[in-house]
């Protein structure tokens, strides 16, 4: 089935094709000289059970090693000798792979790249040789303080939902996994109904459709229907409550030159997508960039931090508005007093309409900026499509945002992010 996408604007004009296999193709045609080709799946970390956790990603590290028409390397050397590129990402809610290249190359490549996906052959040496790269991956996370202090915090606000893991799993867990178990999850996971194929570049849509549609048929082996009975998890559906008082967790870590600070609200995801727009607004006005009021408050006023941002992380079934800072450790007191302030003031007063309308510009100057490669398109829709099923809230959030009032964004403060409730991680050195 064929259709286009209702609420594209003349600048964004995808057309989504649903095949009967269950394949969803989205395809695109844009003037600039190249191709990109982006395959989206739902499956991450957040899918997996306890006992393989971090499978997702020691997976998409073994697609590349080999299929049973490619030897391990050969994938890569192909695609180089076209001066193409070719990269995979693992989440806690998709993985995704993708190329780009020149269009006159696109349909040759195309199939190379579909088949490393469906057909590798997870070979037990090449796997224990890229369980050991995995491992070192572990432990170098482990040694970046920024992301020892996240995963802290994510451990802090979710108490239940699997969000709470990191993406890589632990050293334990990949350390027991076995290479039937791995093919026992592709072959599980790695289905045409999972799957979101984007092309977007410089050749006709139909062209674009075809050529995926015809290398997913030539490479997909069928008759790899799963006949055995491991299945990630179904993924929980229920958010968690938000926190009912201050959750303060502390920890010390030697490594730090400066304290962090975490402070973190249980916030809506992607399954109550409206309830998002007015916390995106909020993050941005708080601590999006050097006009920012914490920024300008904190940092650039009272010289109390180093750096300080908020972000609103939208995942599925639940989110985490949160506002990280950088700071001594004397100063934490005193900093997280000062964010409650600002926070009460939006609540009790609002936002300054000229503040919205500053948000507003930098949302619609971003969506354009943030479009303007094939690459951008493809991550763009493979990402609302693949976890929502619709491109509308991906090509309608410049709309979405333009219409929010000042009282939208009041309201989401007070509904939110309560000055009394929320989960704070402090972390600081020995000194």
């Amino acid at each position: 089935m064929l259709s286009s996408v209702p609420d594209s604007s003349a600048t964004h004009t995808p057309t989504i094709v649903n095949l009967a296999n269950g394949l969803t193709i989205i395809a695109e045609q844009m003037p600039v000289e190249a191709v990109n080709l982006n395959v989206w799946l739902k499956v991450g970390s957040a899918l997996e059970p306890n006992e393989i956790n971090g499978m997702a990603h020691f997976l998409e590290h073994m697609v590349f090693k080999g299929t049973p028409t490619l030897k391990n390397g050969e994938f890569e050397q192909r695609i180089e000798q076209r001066g193409a590129v070719t990269n995979a990402a693992t989440s806690q809610e998709y993985t995704h792979f993708y190329i780009t290249s020149a269009p006159d190359d696109f349909a040759d490549l195309v199939p190379l790249q579909l088949d490393v996906i469906f057909n590798p052959i997870i070979e037990d040496d090449a796997f224990g040789r890229e369980k050991l790269v995995v491992l070192e991956e572990i432990r170098r996370s482990h040694d970046n303080p920024n992301r020892r202090t996240f995963y802290k915090a994510m451990e802090t606000c979710f108490d239940i939902l699997p969000y709470r893991r990191p993406v890589l799993g632990p050293s334990e867990v990949i350390e027991g996994l076995k290479p039937q178990q791995m093919r026992q999850f592709h072959s599980s996971c790695y289905q045409p109904n999972s799957v979101t194929a984007v092309a977007v570049g410089n050749l006709p849509v139909e062209q674009l459709i075809n050529i995926v549609s015809d290398s997913f048929e030539k490479t997909y082996y069928h008759q790899k229907t799963p006949t055995e009975s491991l299945q990630p998890l179904s993924f929980p559906v229920s958010p968690e409550s938000p926190f009912p008082k201050i959750i303060r967790c502390e920890y010390e870590d030697e490594q730090l030159q400066q304290a962090r600070l975490i402070m973190m609200w249980k916030v809506p995801g992607l399954l109550d997508i409206n309830e998002t727009y007015g916390l995106d607004v909020l993050a941005s006005i708080l601590g999006r960039g050097k006009t920012s009021r914490l920024f300008q408050d904190l940092r650039e006023n009272r010289s109390l931090v180093s750096h300080i941002s908020a972000s609103n992380m939208t995942q599925t079934v639940q989110g985490m508005f949160y506002i990280v800072a950088k700071l001594e450790k004397e100063n934490v007191s005193e900093v997280e007093k000062a964010i409650v302030e600002h926070l009460q003031t939006i609540q009790k007063e609002s936002i300054k309409e000229e503040e919205l309308k500053r948000i507003k510009r930098q949302a619609v100057n971003r969506f354009i900026f943030s479009s303007e490669r094939p690459s951008d398109r493809t991550n763009l829709y493979g990402y609302y499509y693949s976890q929502m099923e619709s491109l509308n809230p991906a090509l309608s959030y410049p709309k979405v945002i333009q219409s929010l009032t000042v009282d939208d964004i009041q309201k989401a403060a007070q509904k939110y992010l309560d000055t009394a409730a929320y989960g704070i991680t402090v972390v600081t050195n020995k000194n």
